[in-house]
C-alpha cells in the first residue's frame, strides 16, 4: 500500500532525460524541460556561440517557451524576470502536491526537498552546499550578511554611489546604530582600464576598513566590475569582500569561487529564471562562524550555514521550481544566453549611440557589459522619458535618476525580438529628434 507521500509524490528518473543536473537532485519530479526544447538544442548545438547568437529562427523557438505580454514590450526584466511557462507550470504541480498533504510535507519532507535543492543550486554556481543558504532574494541575502558582521565604532565599510539602495540603506543602519564609518566613493561610468576601478576602491581602504561592498553587475548601468581584482587587492590588506550579485547570477558564465569573494547574495528570480521570491546567500566556508543569523537559532554550531535557515514557515513549492528553473537554463546553456543578451544590447544600442541627444551611461567594453543599458536623453528626465517611451510607443522601463546616472534601464530577454527593439530604436530617435 502506498504512503500518503508516495501517493501525491511520486519520484520520477530525470538523470536519463536531461543528463544535466546532480543524480541527487535527479530524485525530485522534474518538469520543465520539453523534448520538443531538447530536439531544439540538439538540432542547433554544432554552431558556435557567437553565430548563434544572431540566429533569429533559433531564438524565435525559444521565445515559444514564454507567454508575453501582447499589450506592451517588456524591456525592464532586472526587477523580477518572466519564468519560462514550463517552469511556471512546474510550480503550480508543487503547490498542488504540498497542498494536498501539507503538515505531512512540511514536518516529514521539506528538509529532504531542501537539501536536494540547495546540492542542485551549489552544483550551478559551483561551490559547495555548505556554503550557501536558498532564501528570498539578494535584499535578505545581503542584509543578512552586513548586519550579521561585527563591527564596531569606528570601523569602516566601503561602497559605491551606485551600489542597490537597500545595501547603503543597511550599511547607514548599522552607522547609526554602532557608529561604523560608511565611505562612499564614485566610480567612472566609462572606465578605461580595470586598474581604474581597483583604484578608487583601494585610496579609500585605511587600517579601520574592515569589509568592502561591490556590484558585481551594476544594476542601473549594467556595468561589470572585477570582482576577483578587487578581491585580490582587498585581501591583501586584510580587507573582506561583499559581492552583490543580484544580476549576475544566471547572466554571466561564471562561478562564485571564481570571483574569491568571501559573501555574495543573488536573486534567482531575475536571471535564473526561477519563481518570484527566491534568492541565494553564499558565505565562504571559514567566514560563517563569524556572522551573526538575523534570525535566533540554538540548533545548529556556529560554524554550520544551516544557522541561517531558520527562517518560520515559507512556501516550498517555490524552493521545488528552482531546479525546474536550473534545468530550463542549463539546457540552453549559460554560455549561449549570455551571448544572446548581450548581441541584444549591442543590437539596439549601437543604433543610438551616435545621436547626439542621447547620452550613454554604459561601458562600451565586452568584458564590461551586460543585457543592462542605460541612455538618457539631455532635456528630457529620466521619468519624462520612461513615461513617454510608455504612454507614446507602449515601451515599458524603468527610470534611473540618481546622484551620477540619470536616464532609463533597458534589460532585454532571450524572448525579447529584434523588432520589438527596432520599435525601441525609432522611439528614442523620434524623442531625440
Amino acid at each position: 500500500m502506498l504512503t500518503p507521500y508516495k501517493m501525491y509524490y511520486p519520484r520520477r528518473s530525470f538523470l536519463k532525460k536531461m543528463g544535466n543536473l546532480s543524480a541527487t537532485a535527479a530524485s525530485l519530479p522534474l518538469f520543465s524541460v520539453t523534448l520538443e526544447l531538447q530536439n531544439i538544442i540538439k538540432a542547433y548545438e554544432h554552431i558556435p556561440t557567437k553565430v548563434l547568437a544572431a540566429d533569429e529562427m533559433f531564438w524565435e523557438q525559444i521565445r515559444q517557451s514564454y507567454k508575453v505580454s501582447p499589450y506592451f514590450i517588456n524591456l525592464e526584466n532586472g526587477y523580477y524576470s518572466m519564468a519560462a511557462e514550463p517552469v511556471l507550470e512546474a510550480q503550480v504541480q508543487h503547490l498542488r502536491m504540498i497542498n494536498r498533504i501539507p503538515s505531512f510535507y512540511m514536518r516529514r519532507k521539506q528538509w529532504e526537498d531542501y537539501t536536494i535543492v540547495k546540492k542542485a543550486m551549489a552544483d550551478f554556481v559551483g561551490c559547495s552546499p555548505e556554503e550557501i543558504v536558498i532564501c528570498r532574494n539578494t535584499t535578505e541575502a545581503l542584509d543578512t550578511i552586513i548586519f550579521g558582521l561585527t563591527m564596531e565604532a569606528g570601523d569602516e565599510a566601503i561602497m559605491c554611489s551606485q551600489d542597490y539602495g537597500s545595501m547603503l540603506a543597511a550599511f547607514n543602519q548599522r552607522a547609526r546604530r554602532d557608529k561604523i564609518v560608511n565611505k562612499v566613493i564614485a566610480l567612472p561610468l566609462h572606465p578605461k582600464t580595470d586598474q581604474e576601478i581597483i583604484d578608487a576602491y583601494e585610496k579609500a581602504i585605511t587600517p579601520h576598513t574592515k569589509v568592502i561592498l561591490v556590484s558585481h553587475l551594476i544594476n542601473i548601468t549594467g556595468q561589470v566590475l572585477p570582482v576577483k581584482a578587487l578581491a585580490e587587492m582587498a585581501h591583501s590588506k586584510g580587507v573582506e569582500i561583499i559581492s552583490d550579485s543580484a544580476h549576475a547570477i544566471g547572466q554571466l558564465d561564471f562561478k562564485i569561487p571564481d570571483l574569491d569573494c568571501d559573501y555574495l547574495g543573488s536573486s534567482l528570480h531575475k536571471w535564473v529564471g526561477a519563481p518570484l521570491g527566491s534568492g541565494l546567500m553564499y558565505i565562504r566556508k571559514d567566514k560563517i562562524e563569524k556572522v551573526w543569523p538575523l534570525f535566533g537559532d540554538d540548533t545548529y554550531a556556529d560554524d554550520d550555514i544551516r544557522k541561517f535557515e531558520h527562517i518560520g514557515t515559507h512556501p516550498c513549492s517555490t524552493n521545488l521550481a528552482i531546479i525546474d528553473a536550473l534545468n530550463f537554463q542549463k539546457t540552453i546553456g549559460i554560455e549561449r544566453k549570455e551571448a544572446r543578451l548581450k548581441y541584444l544590447r549591442n543590437y539596439w544600442l549601437d543604433q543610438v549611440k551616435d545621436i547626439p541627444r542621447i547620452k550613454i551611461n554604459t561601458p562600451y567594453e565586452k568584458a564590461r557589459s551586460s543585457a543592462i543599458a542605460n541612455v538618457g536623453i539631455r532635456g528630457l528626465s529620466p521619468a519624462e522619458l520612461a513615461n513617454k517611451l510608455f504612454q507614446d510607443f507602449h515601451i515599458f522601463t524603468v527610470a534611473i535618476d540618481g546622484e551620477t546616472v540619470k536616464g532609463i534601464r533597458v534589460t532585454p530577454h532571450l524572448y525579447t525580438s529584434l523588432e520589438e527593439l527596432d520599435q525601441l530604436v525609432d522611439a528614442l530617435k523620434a524623442l531625440s529628434a
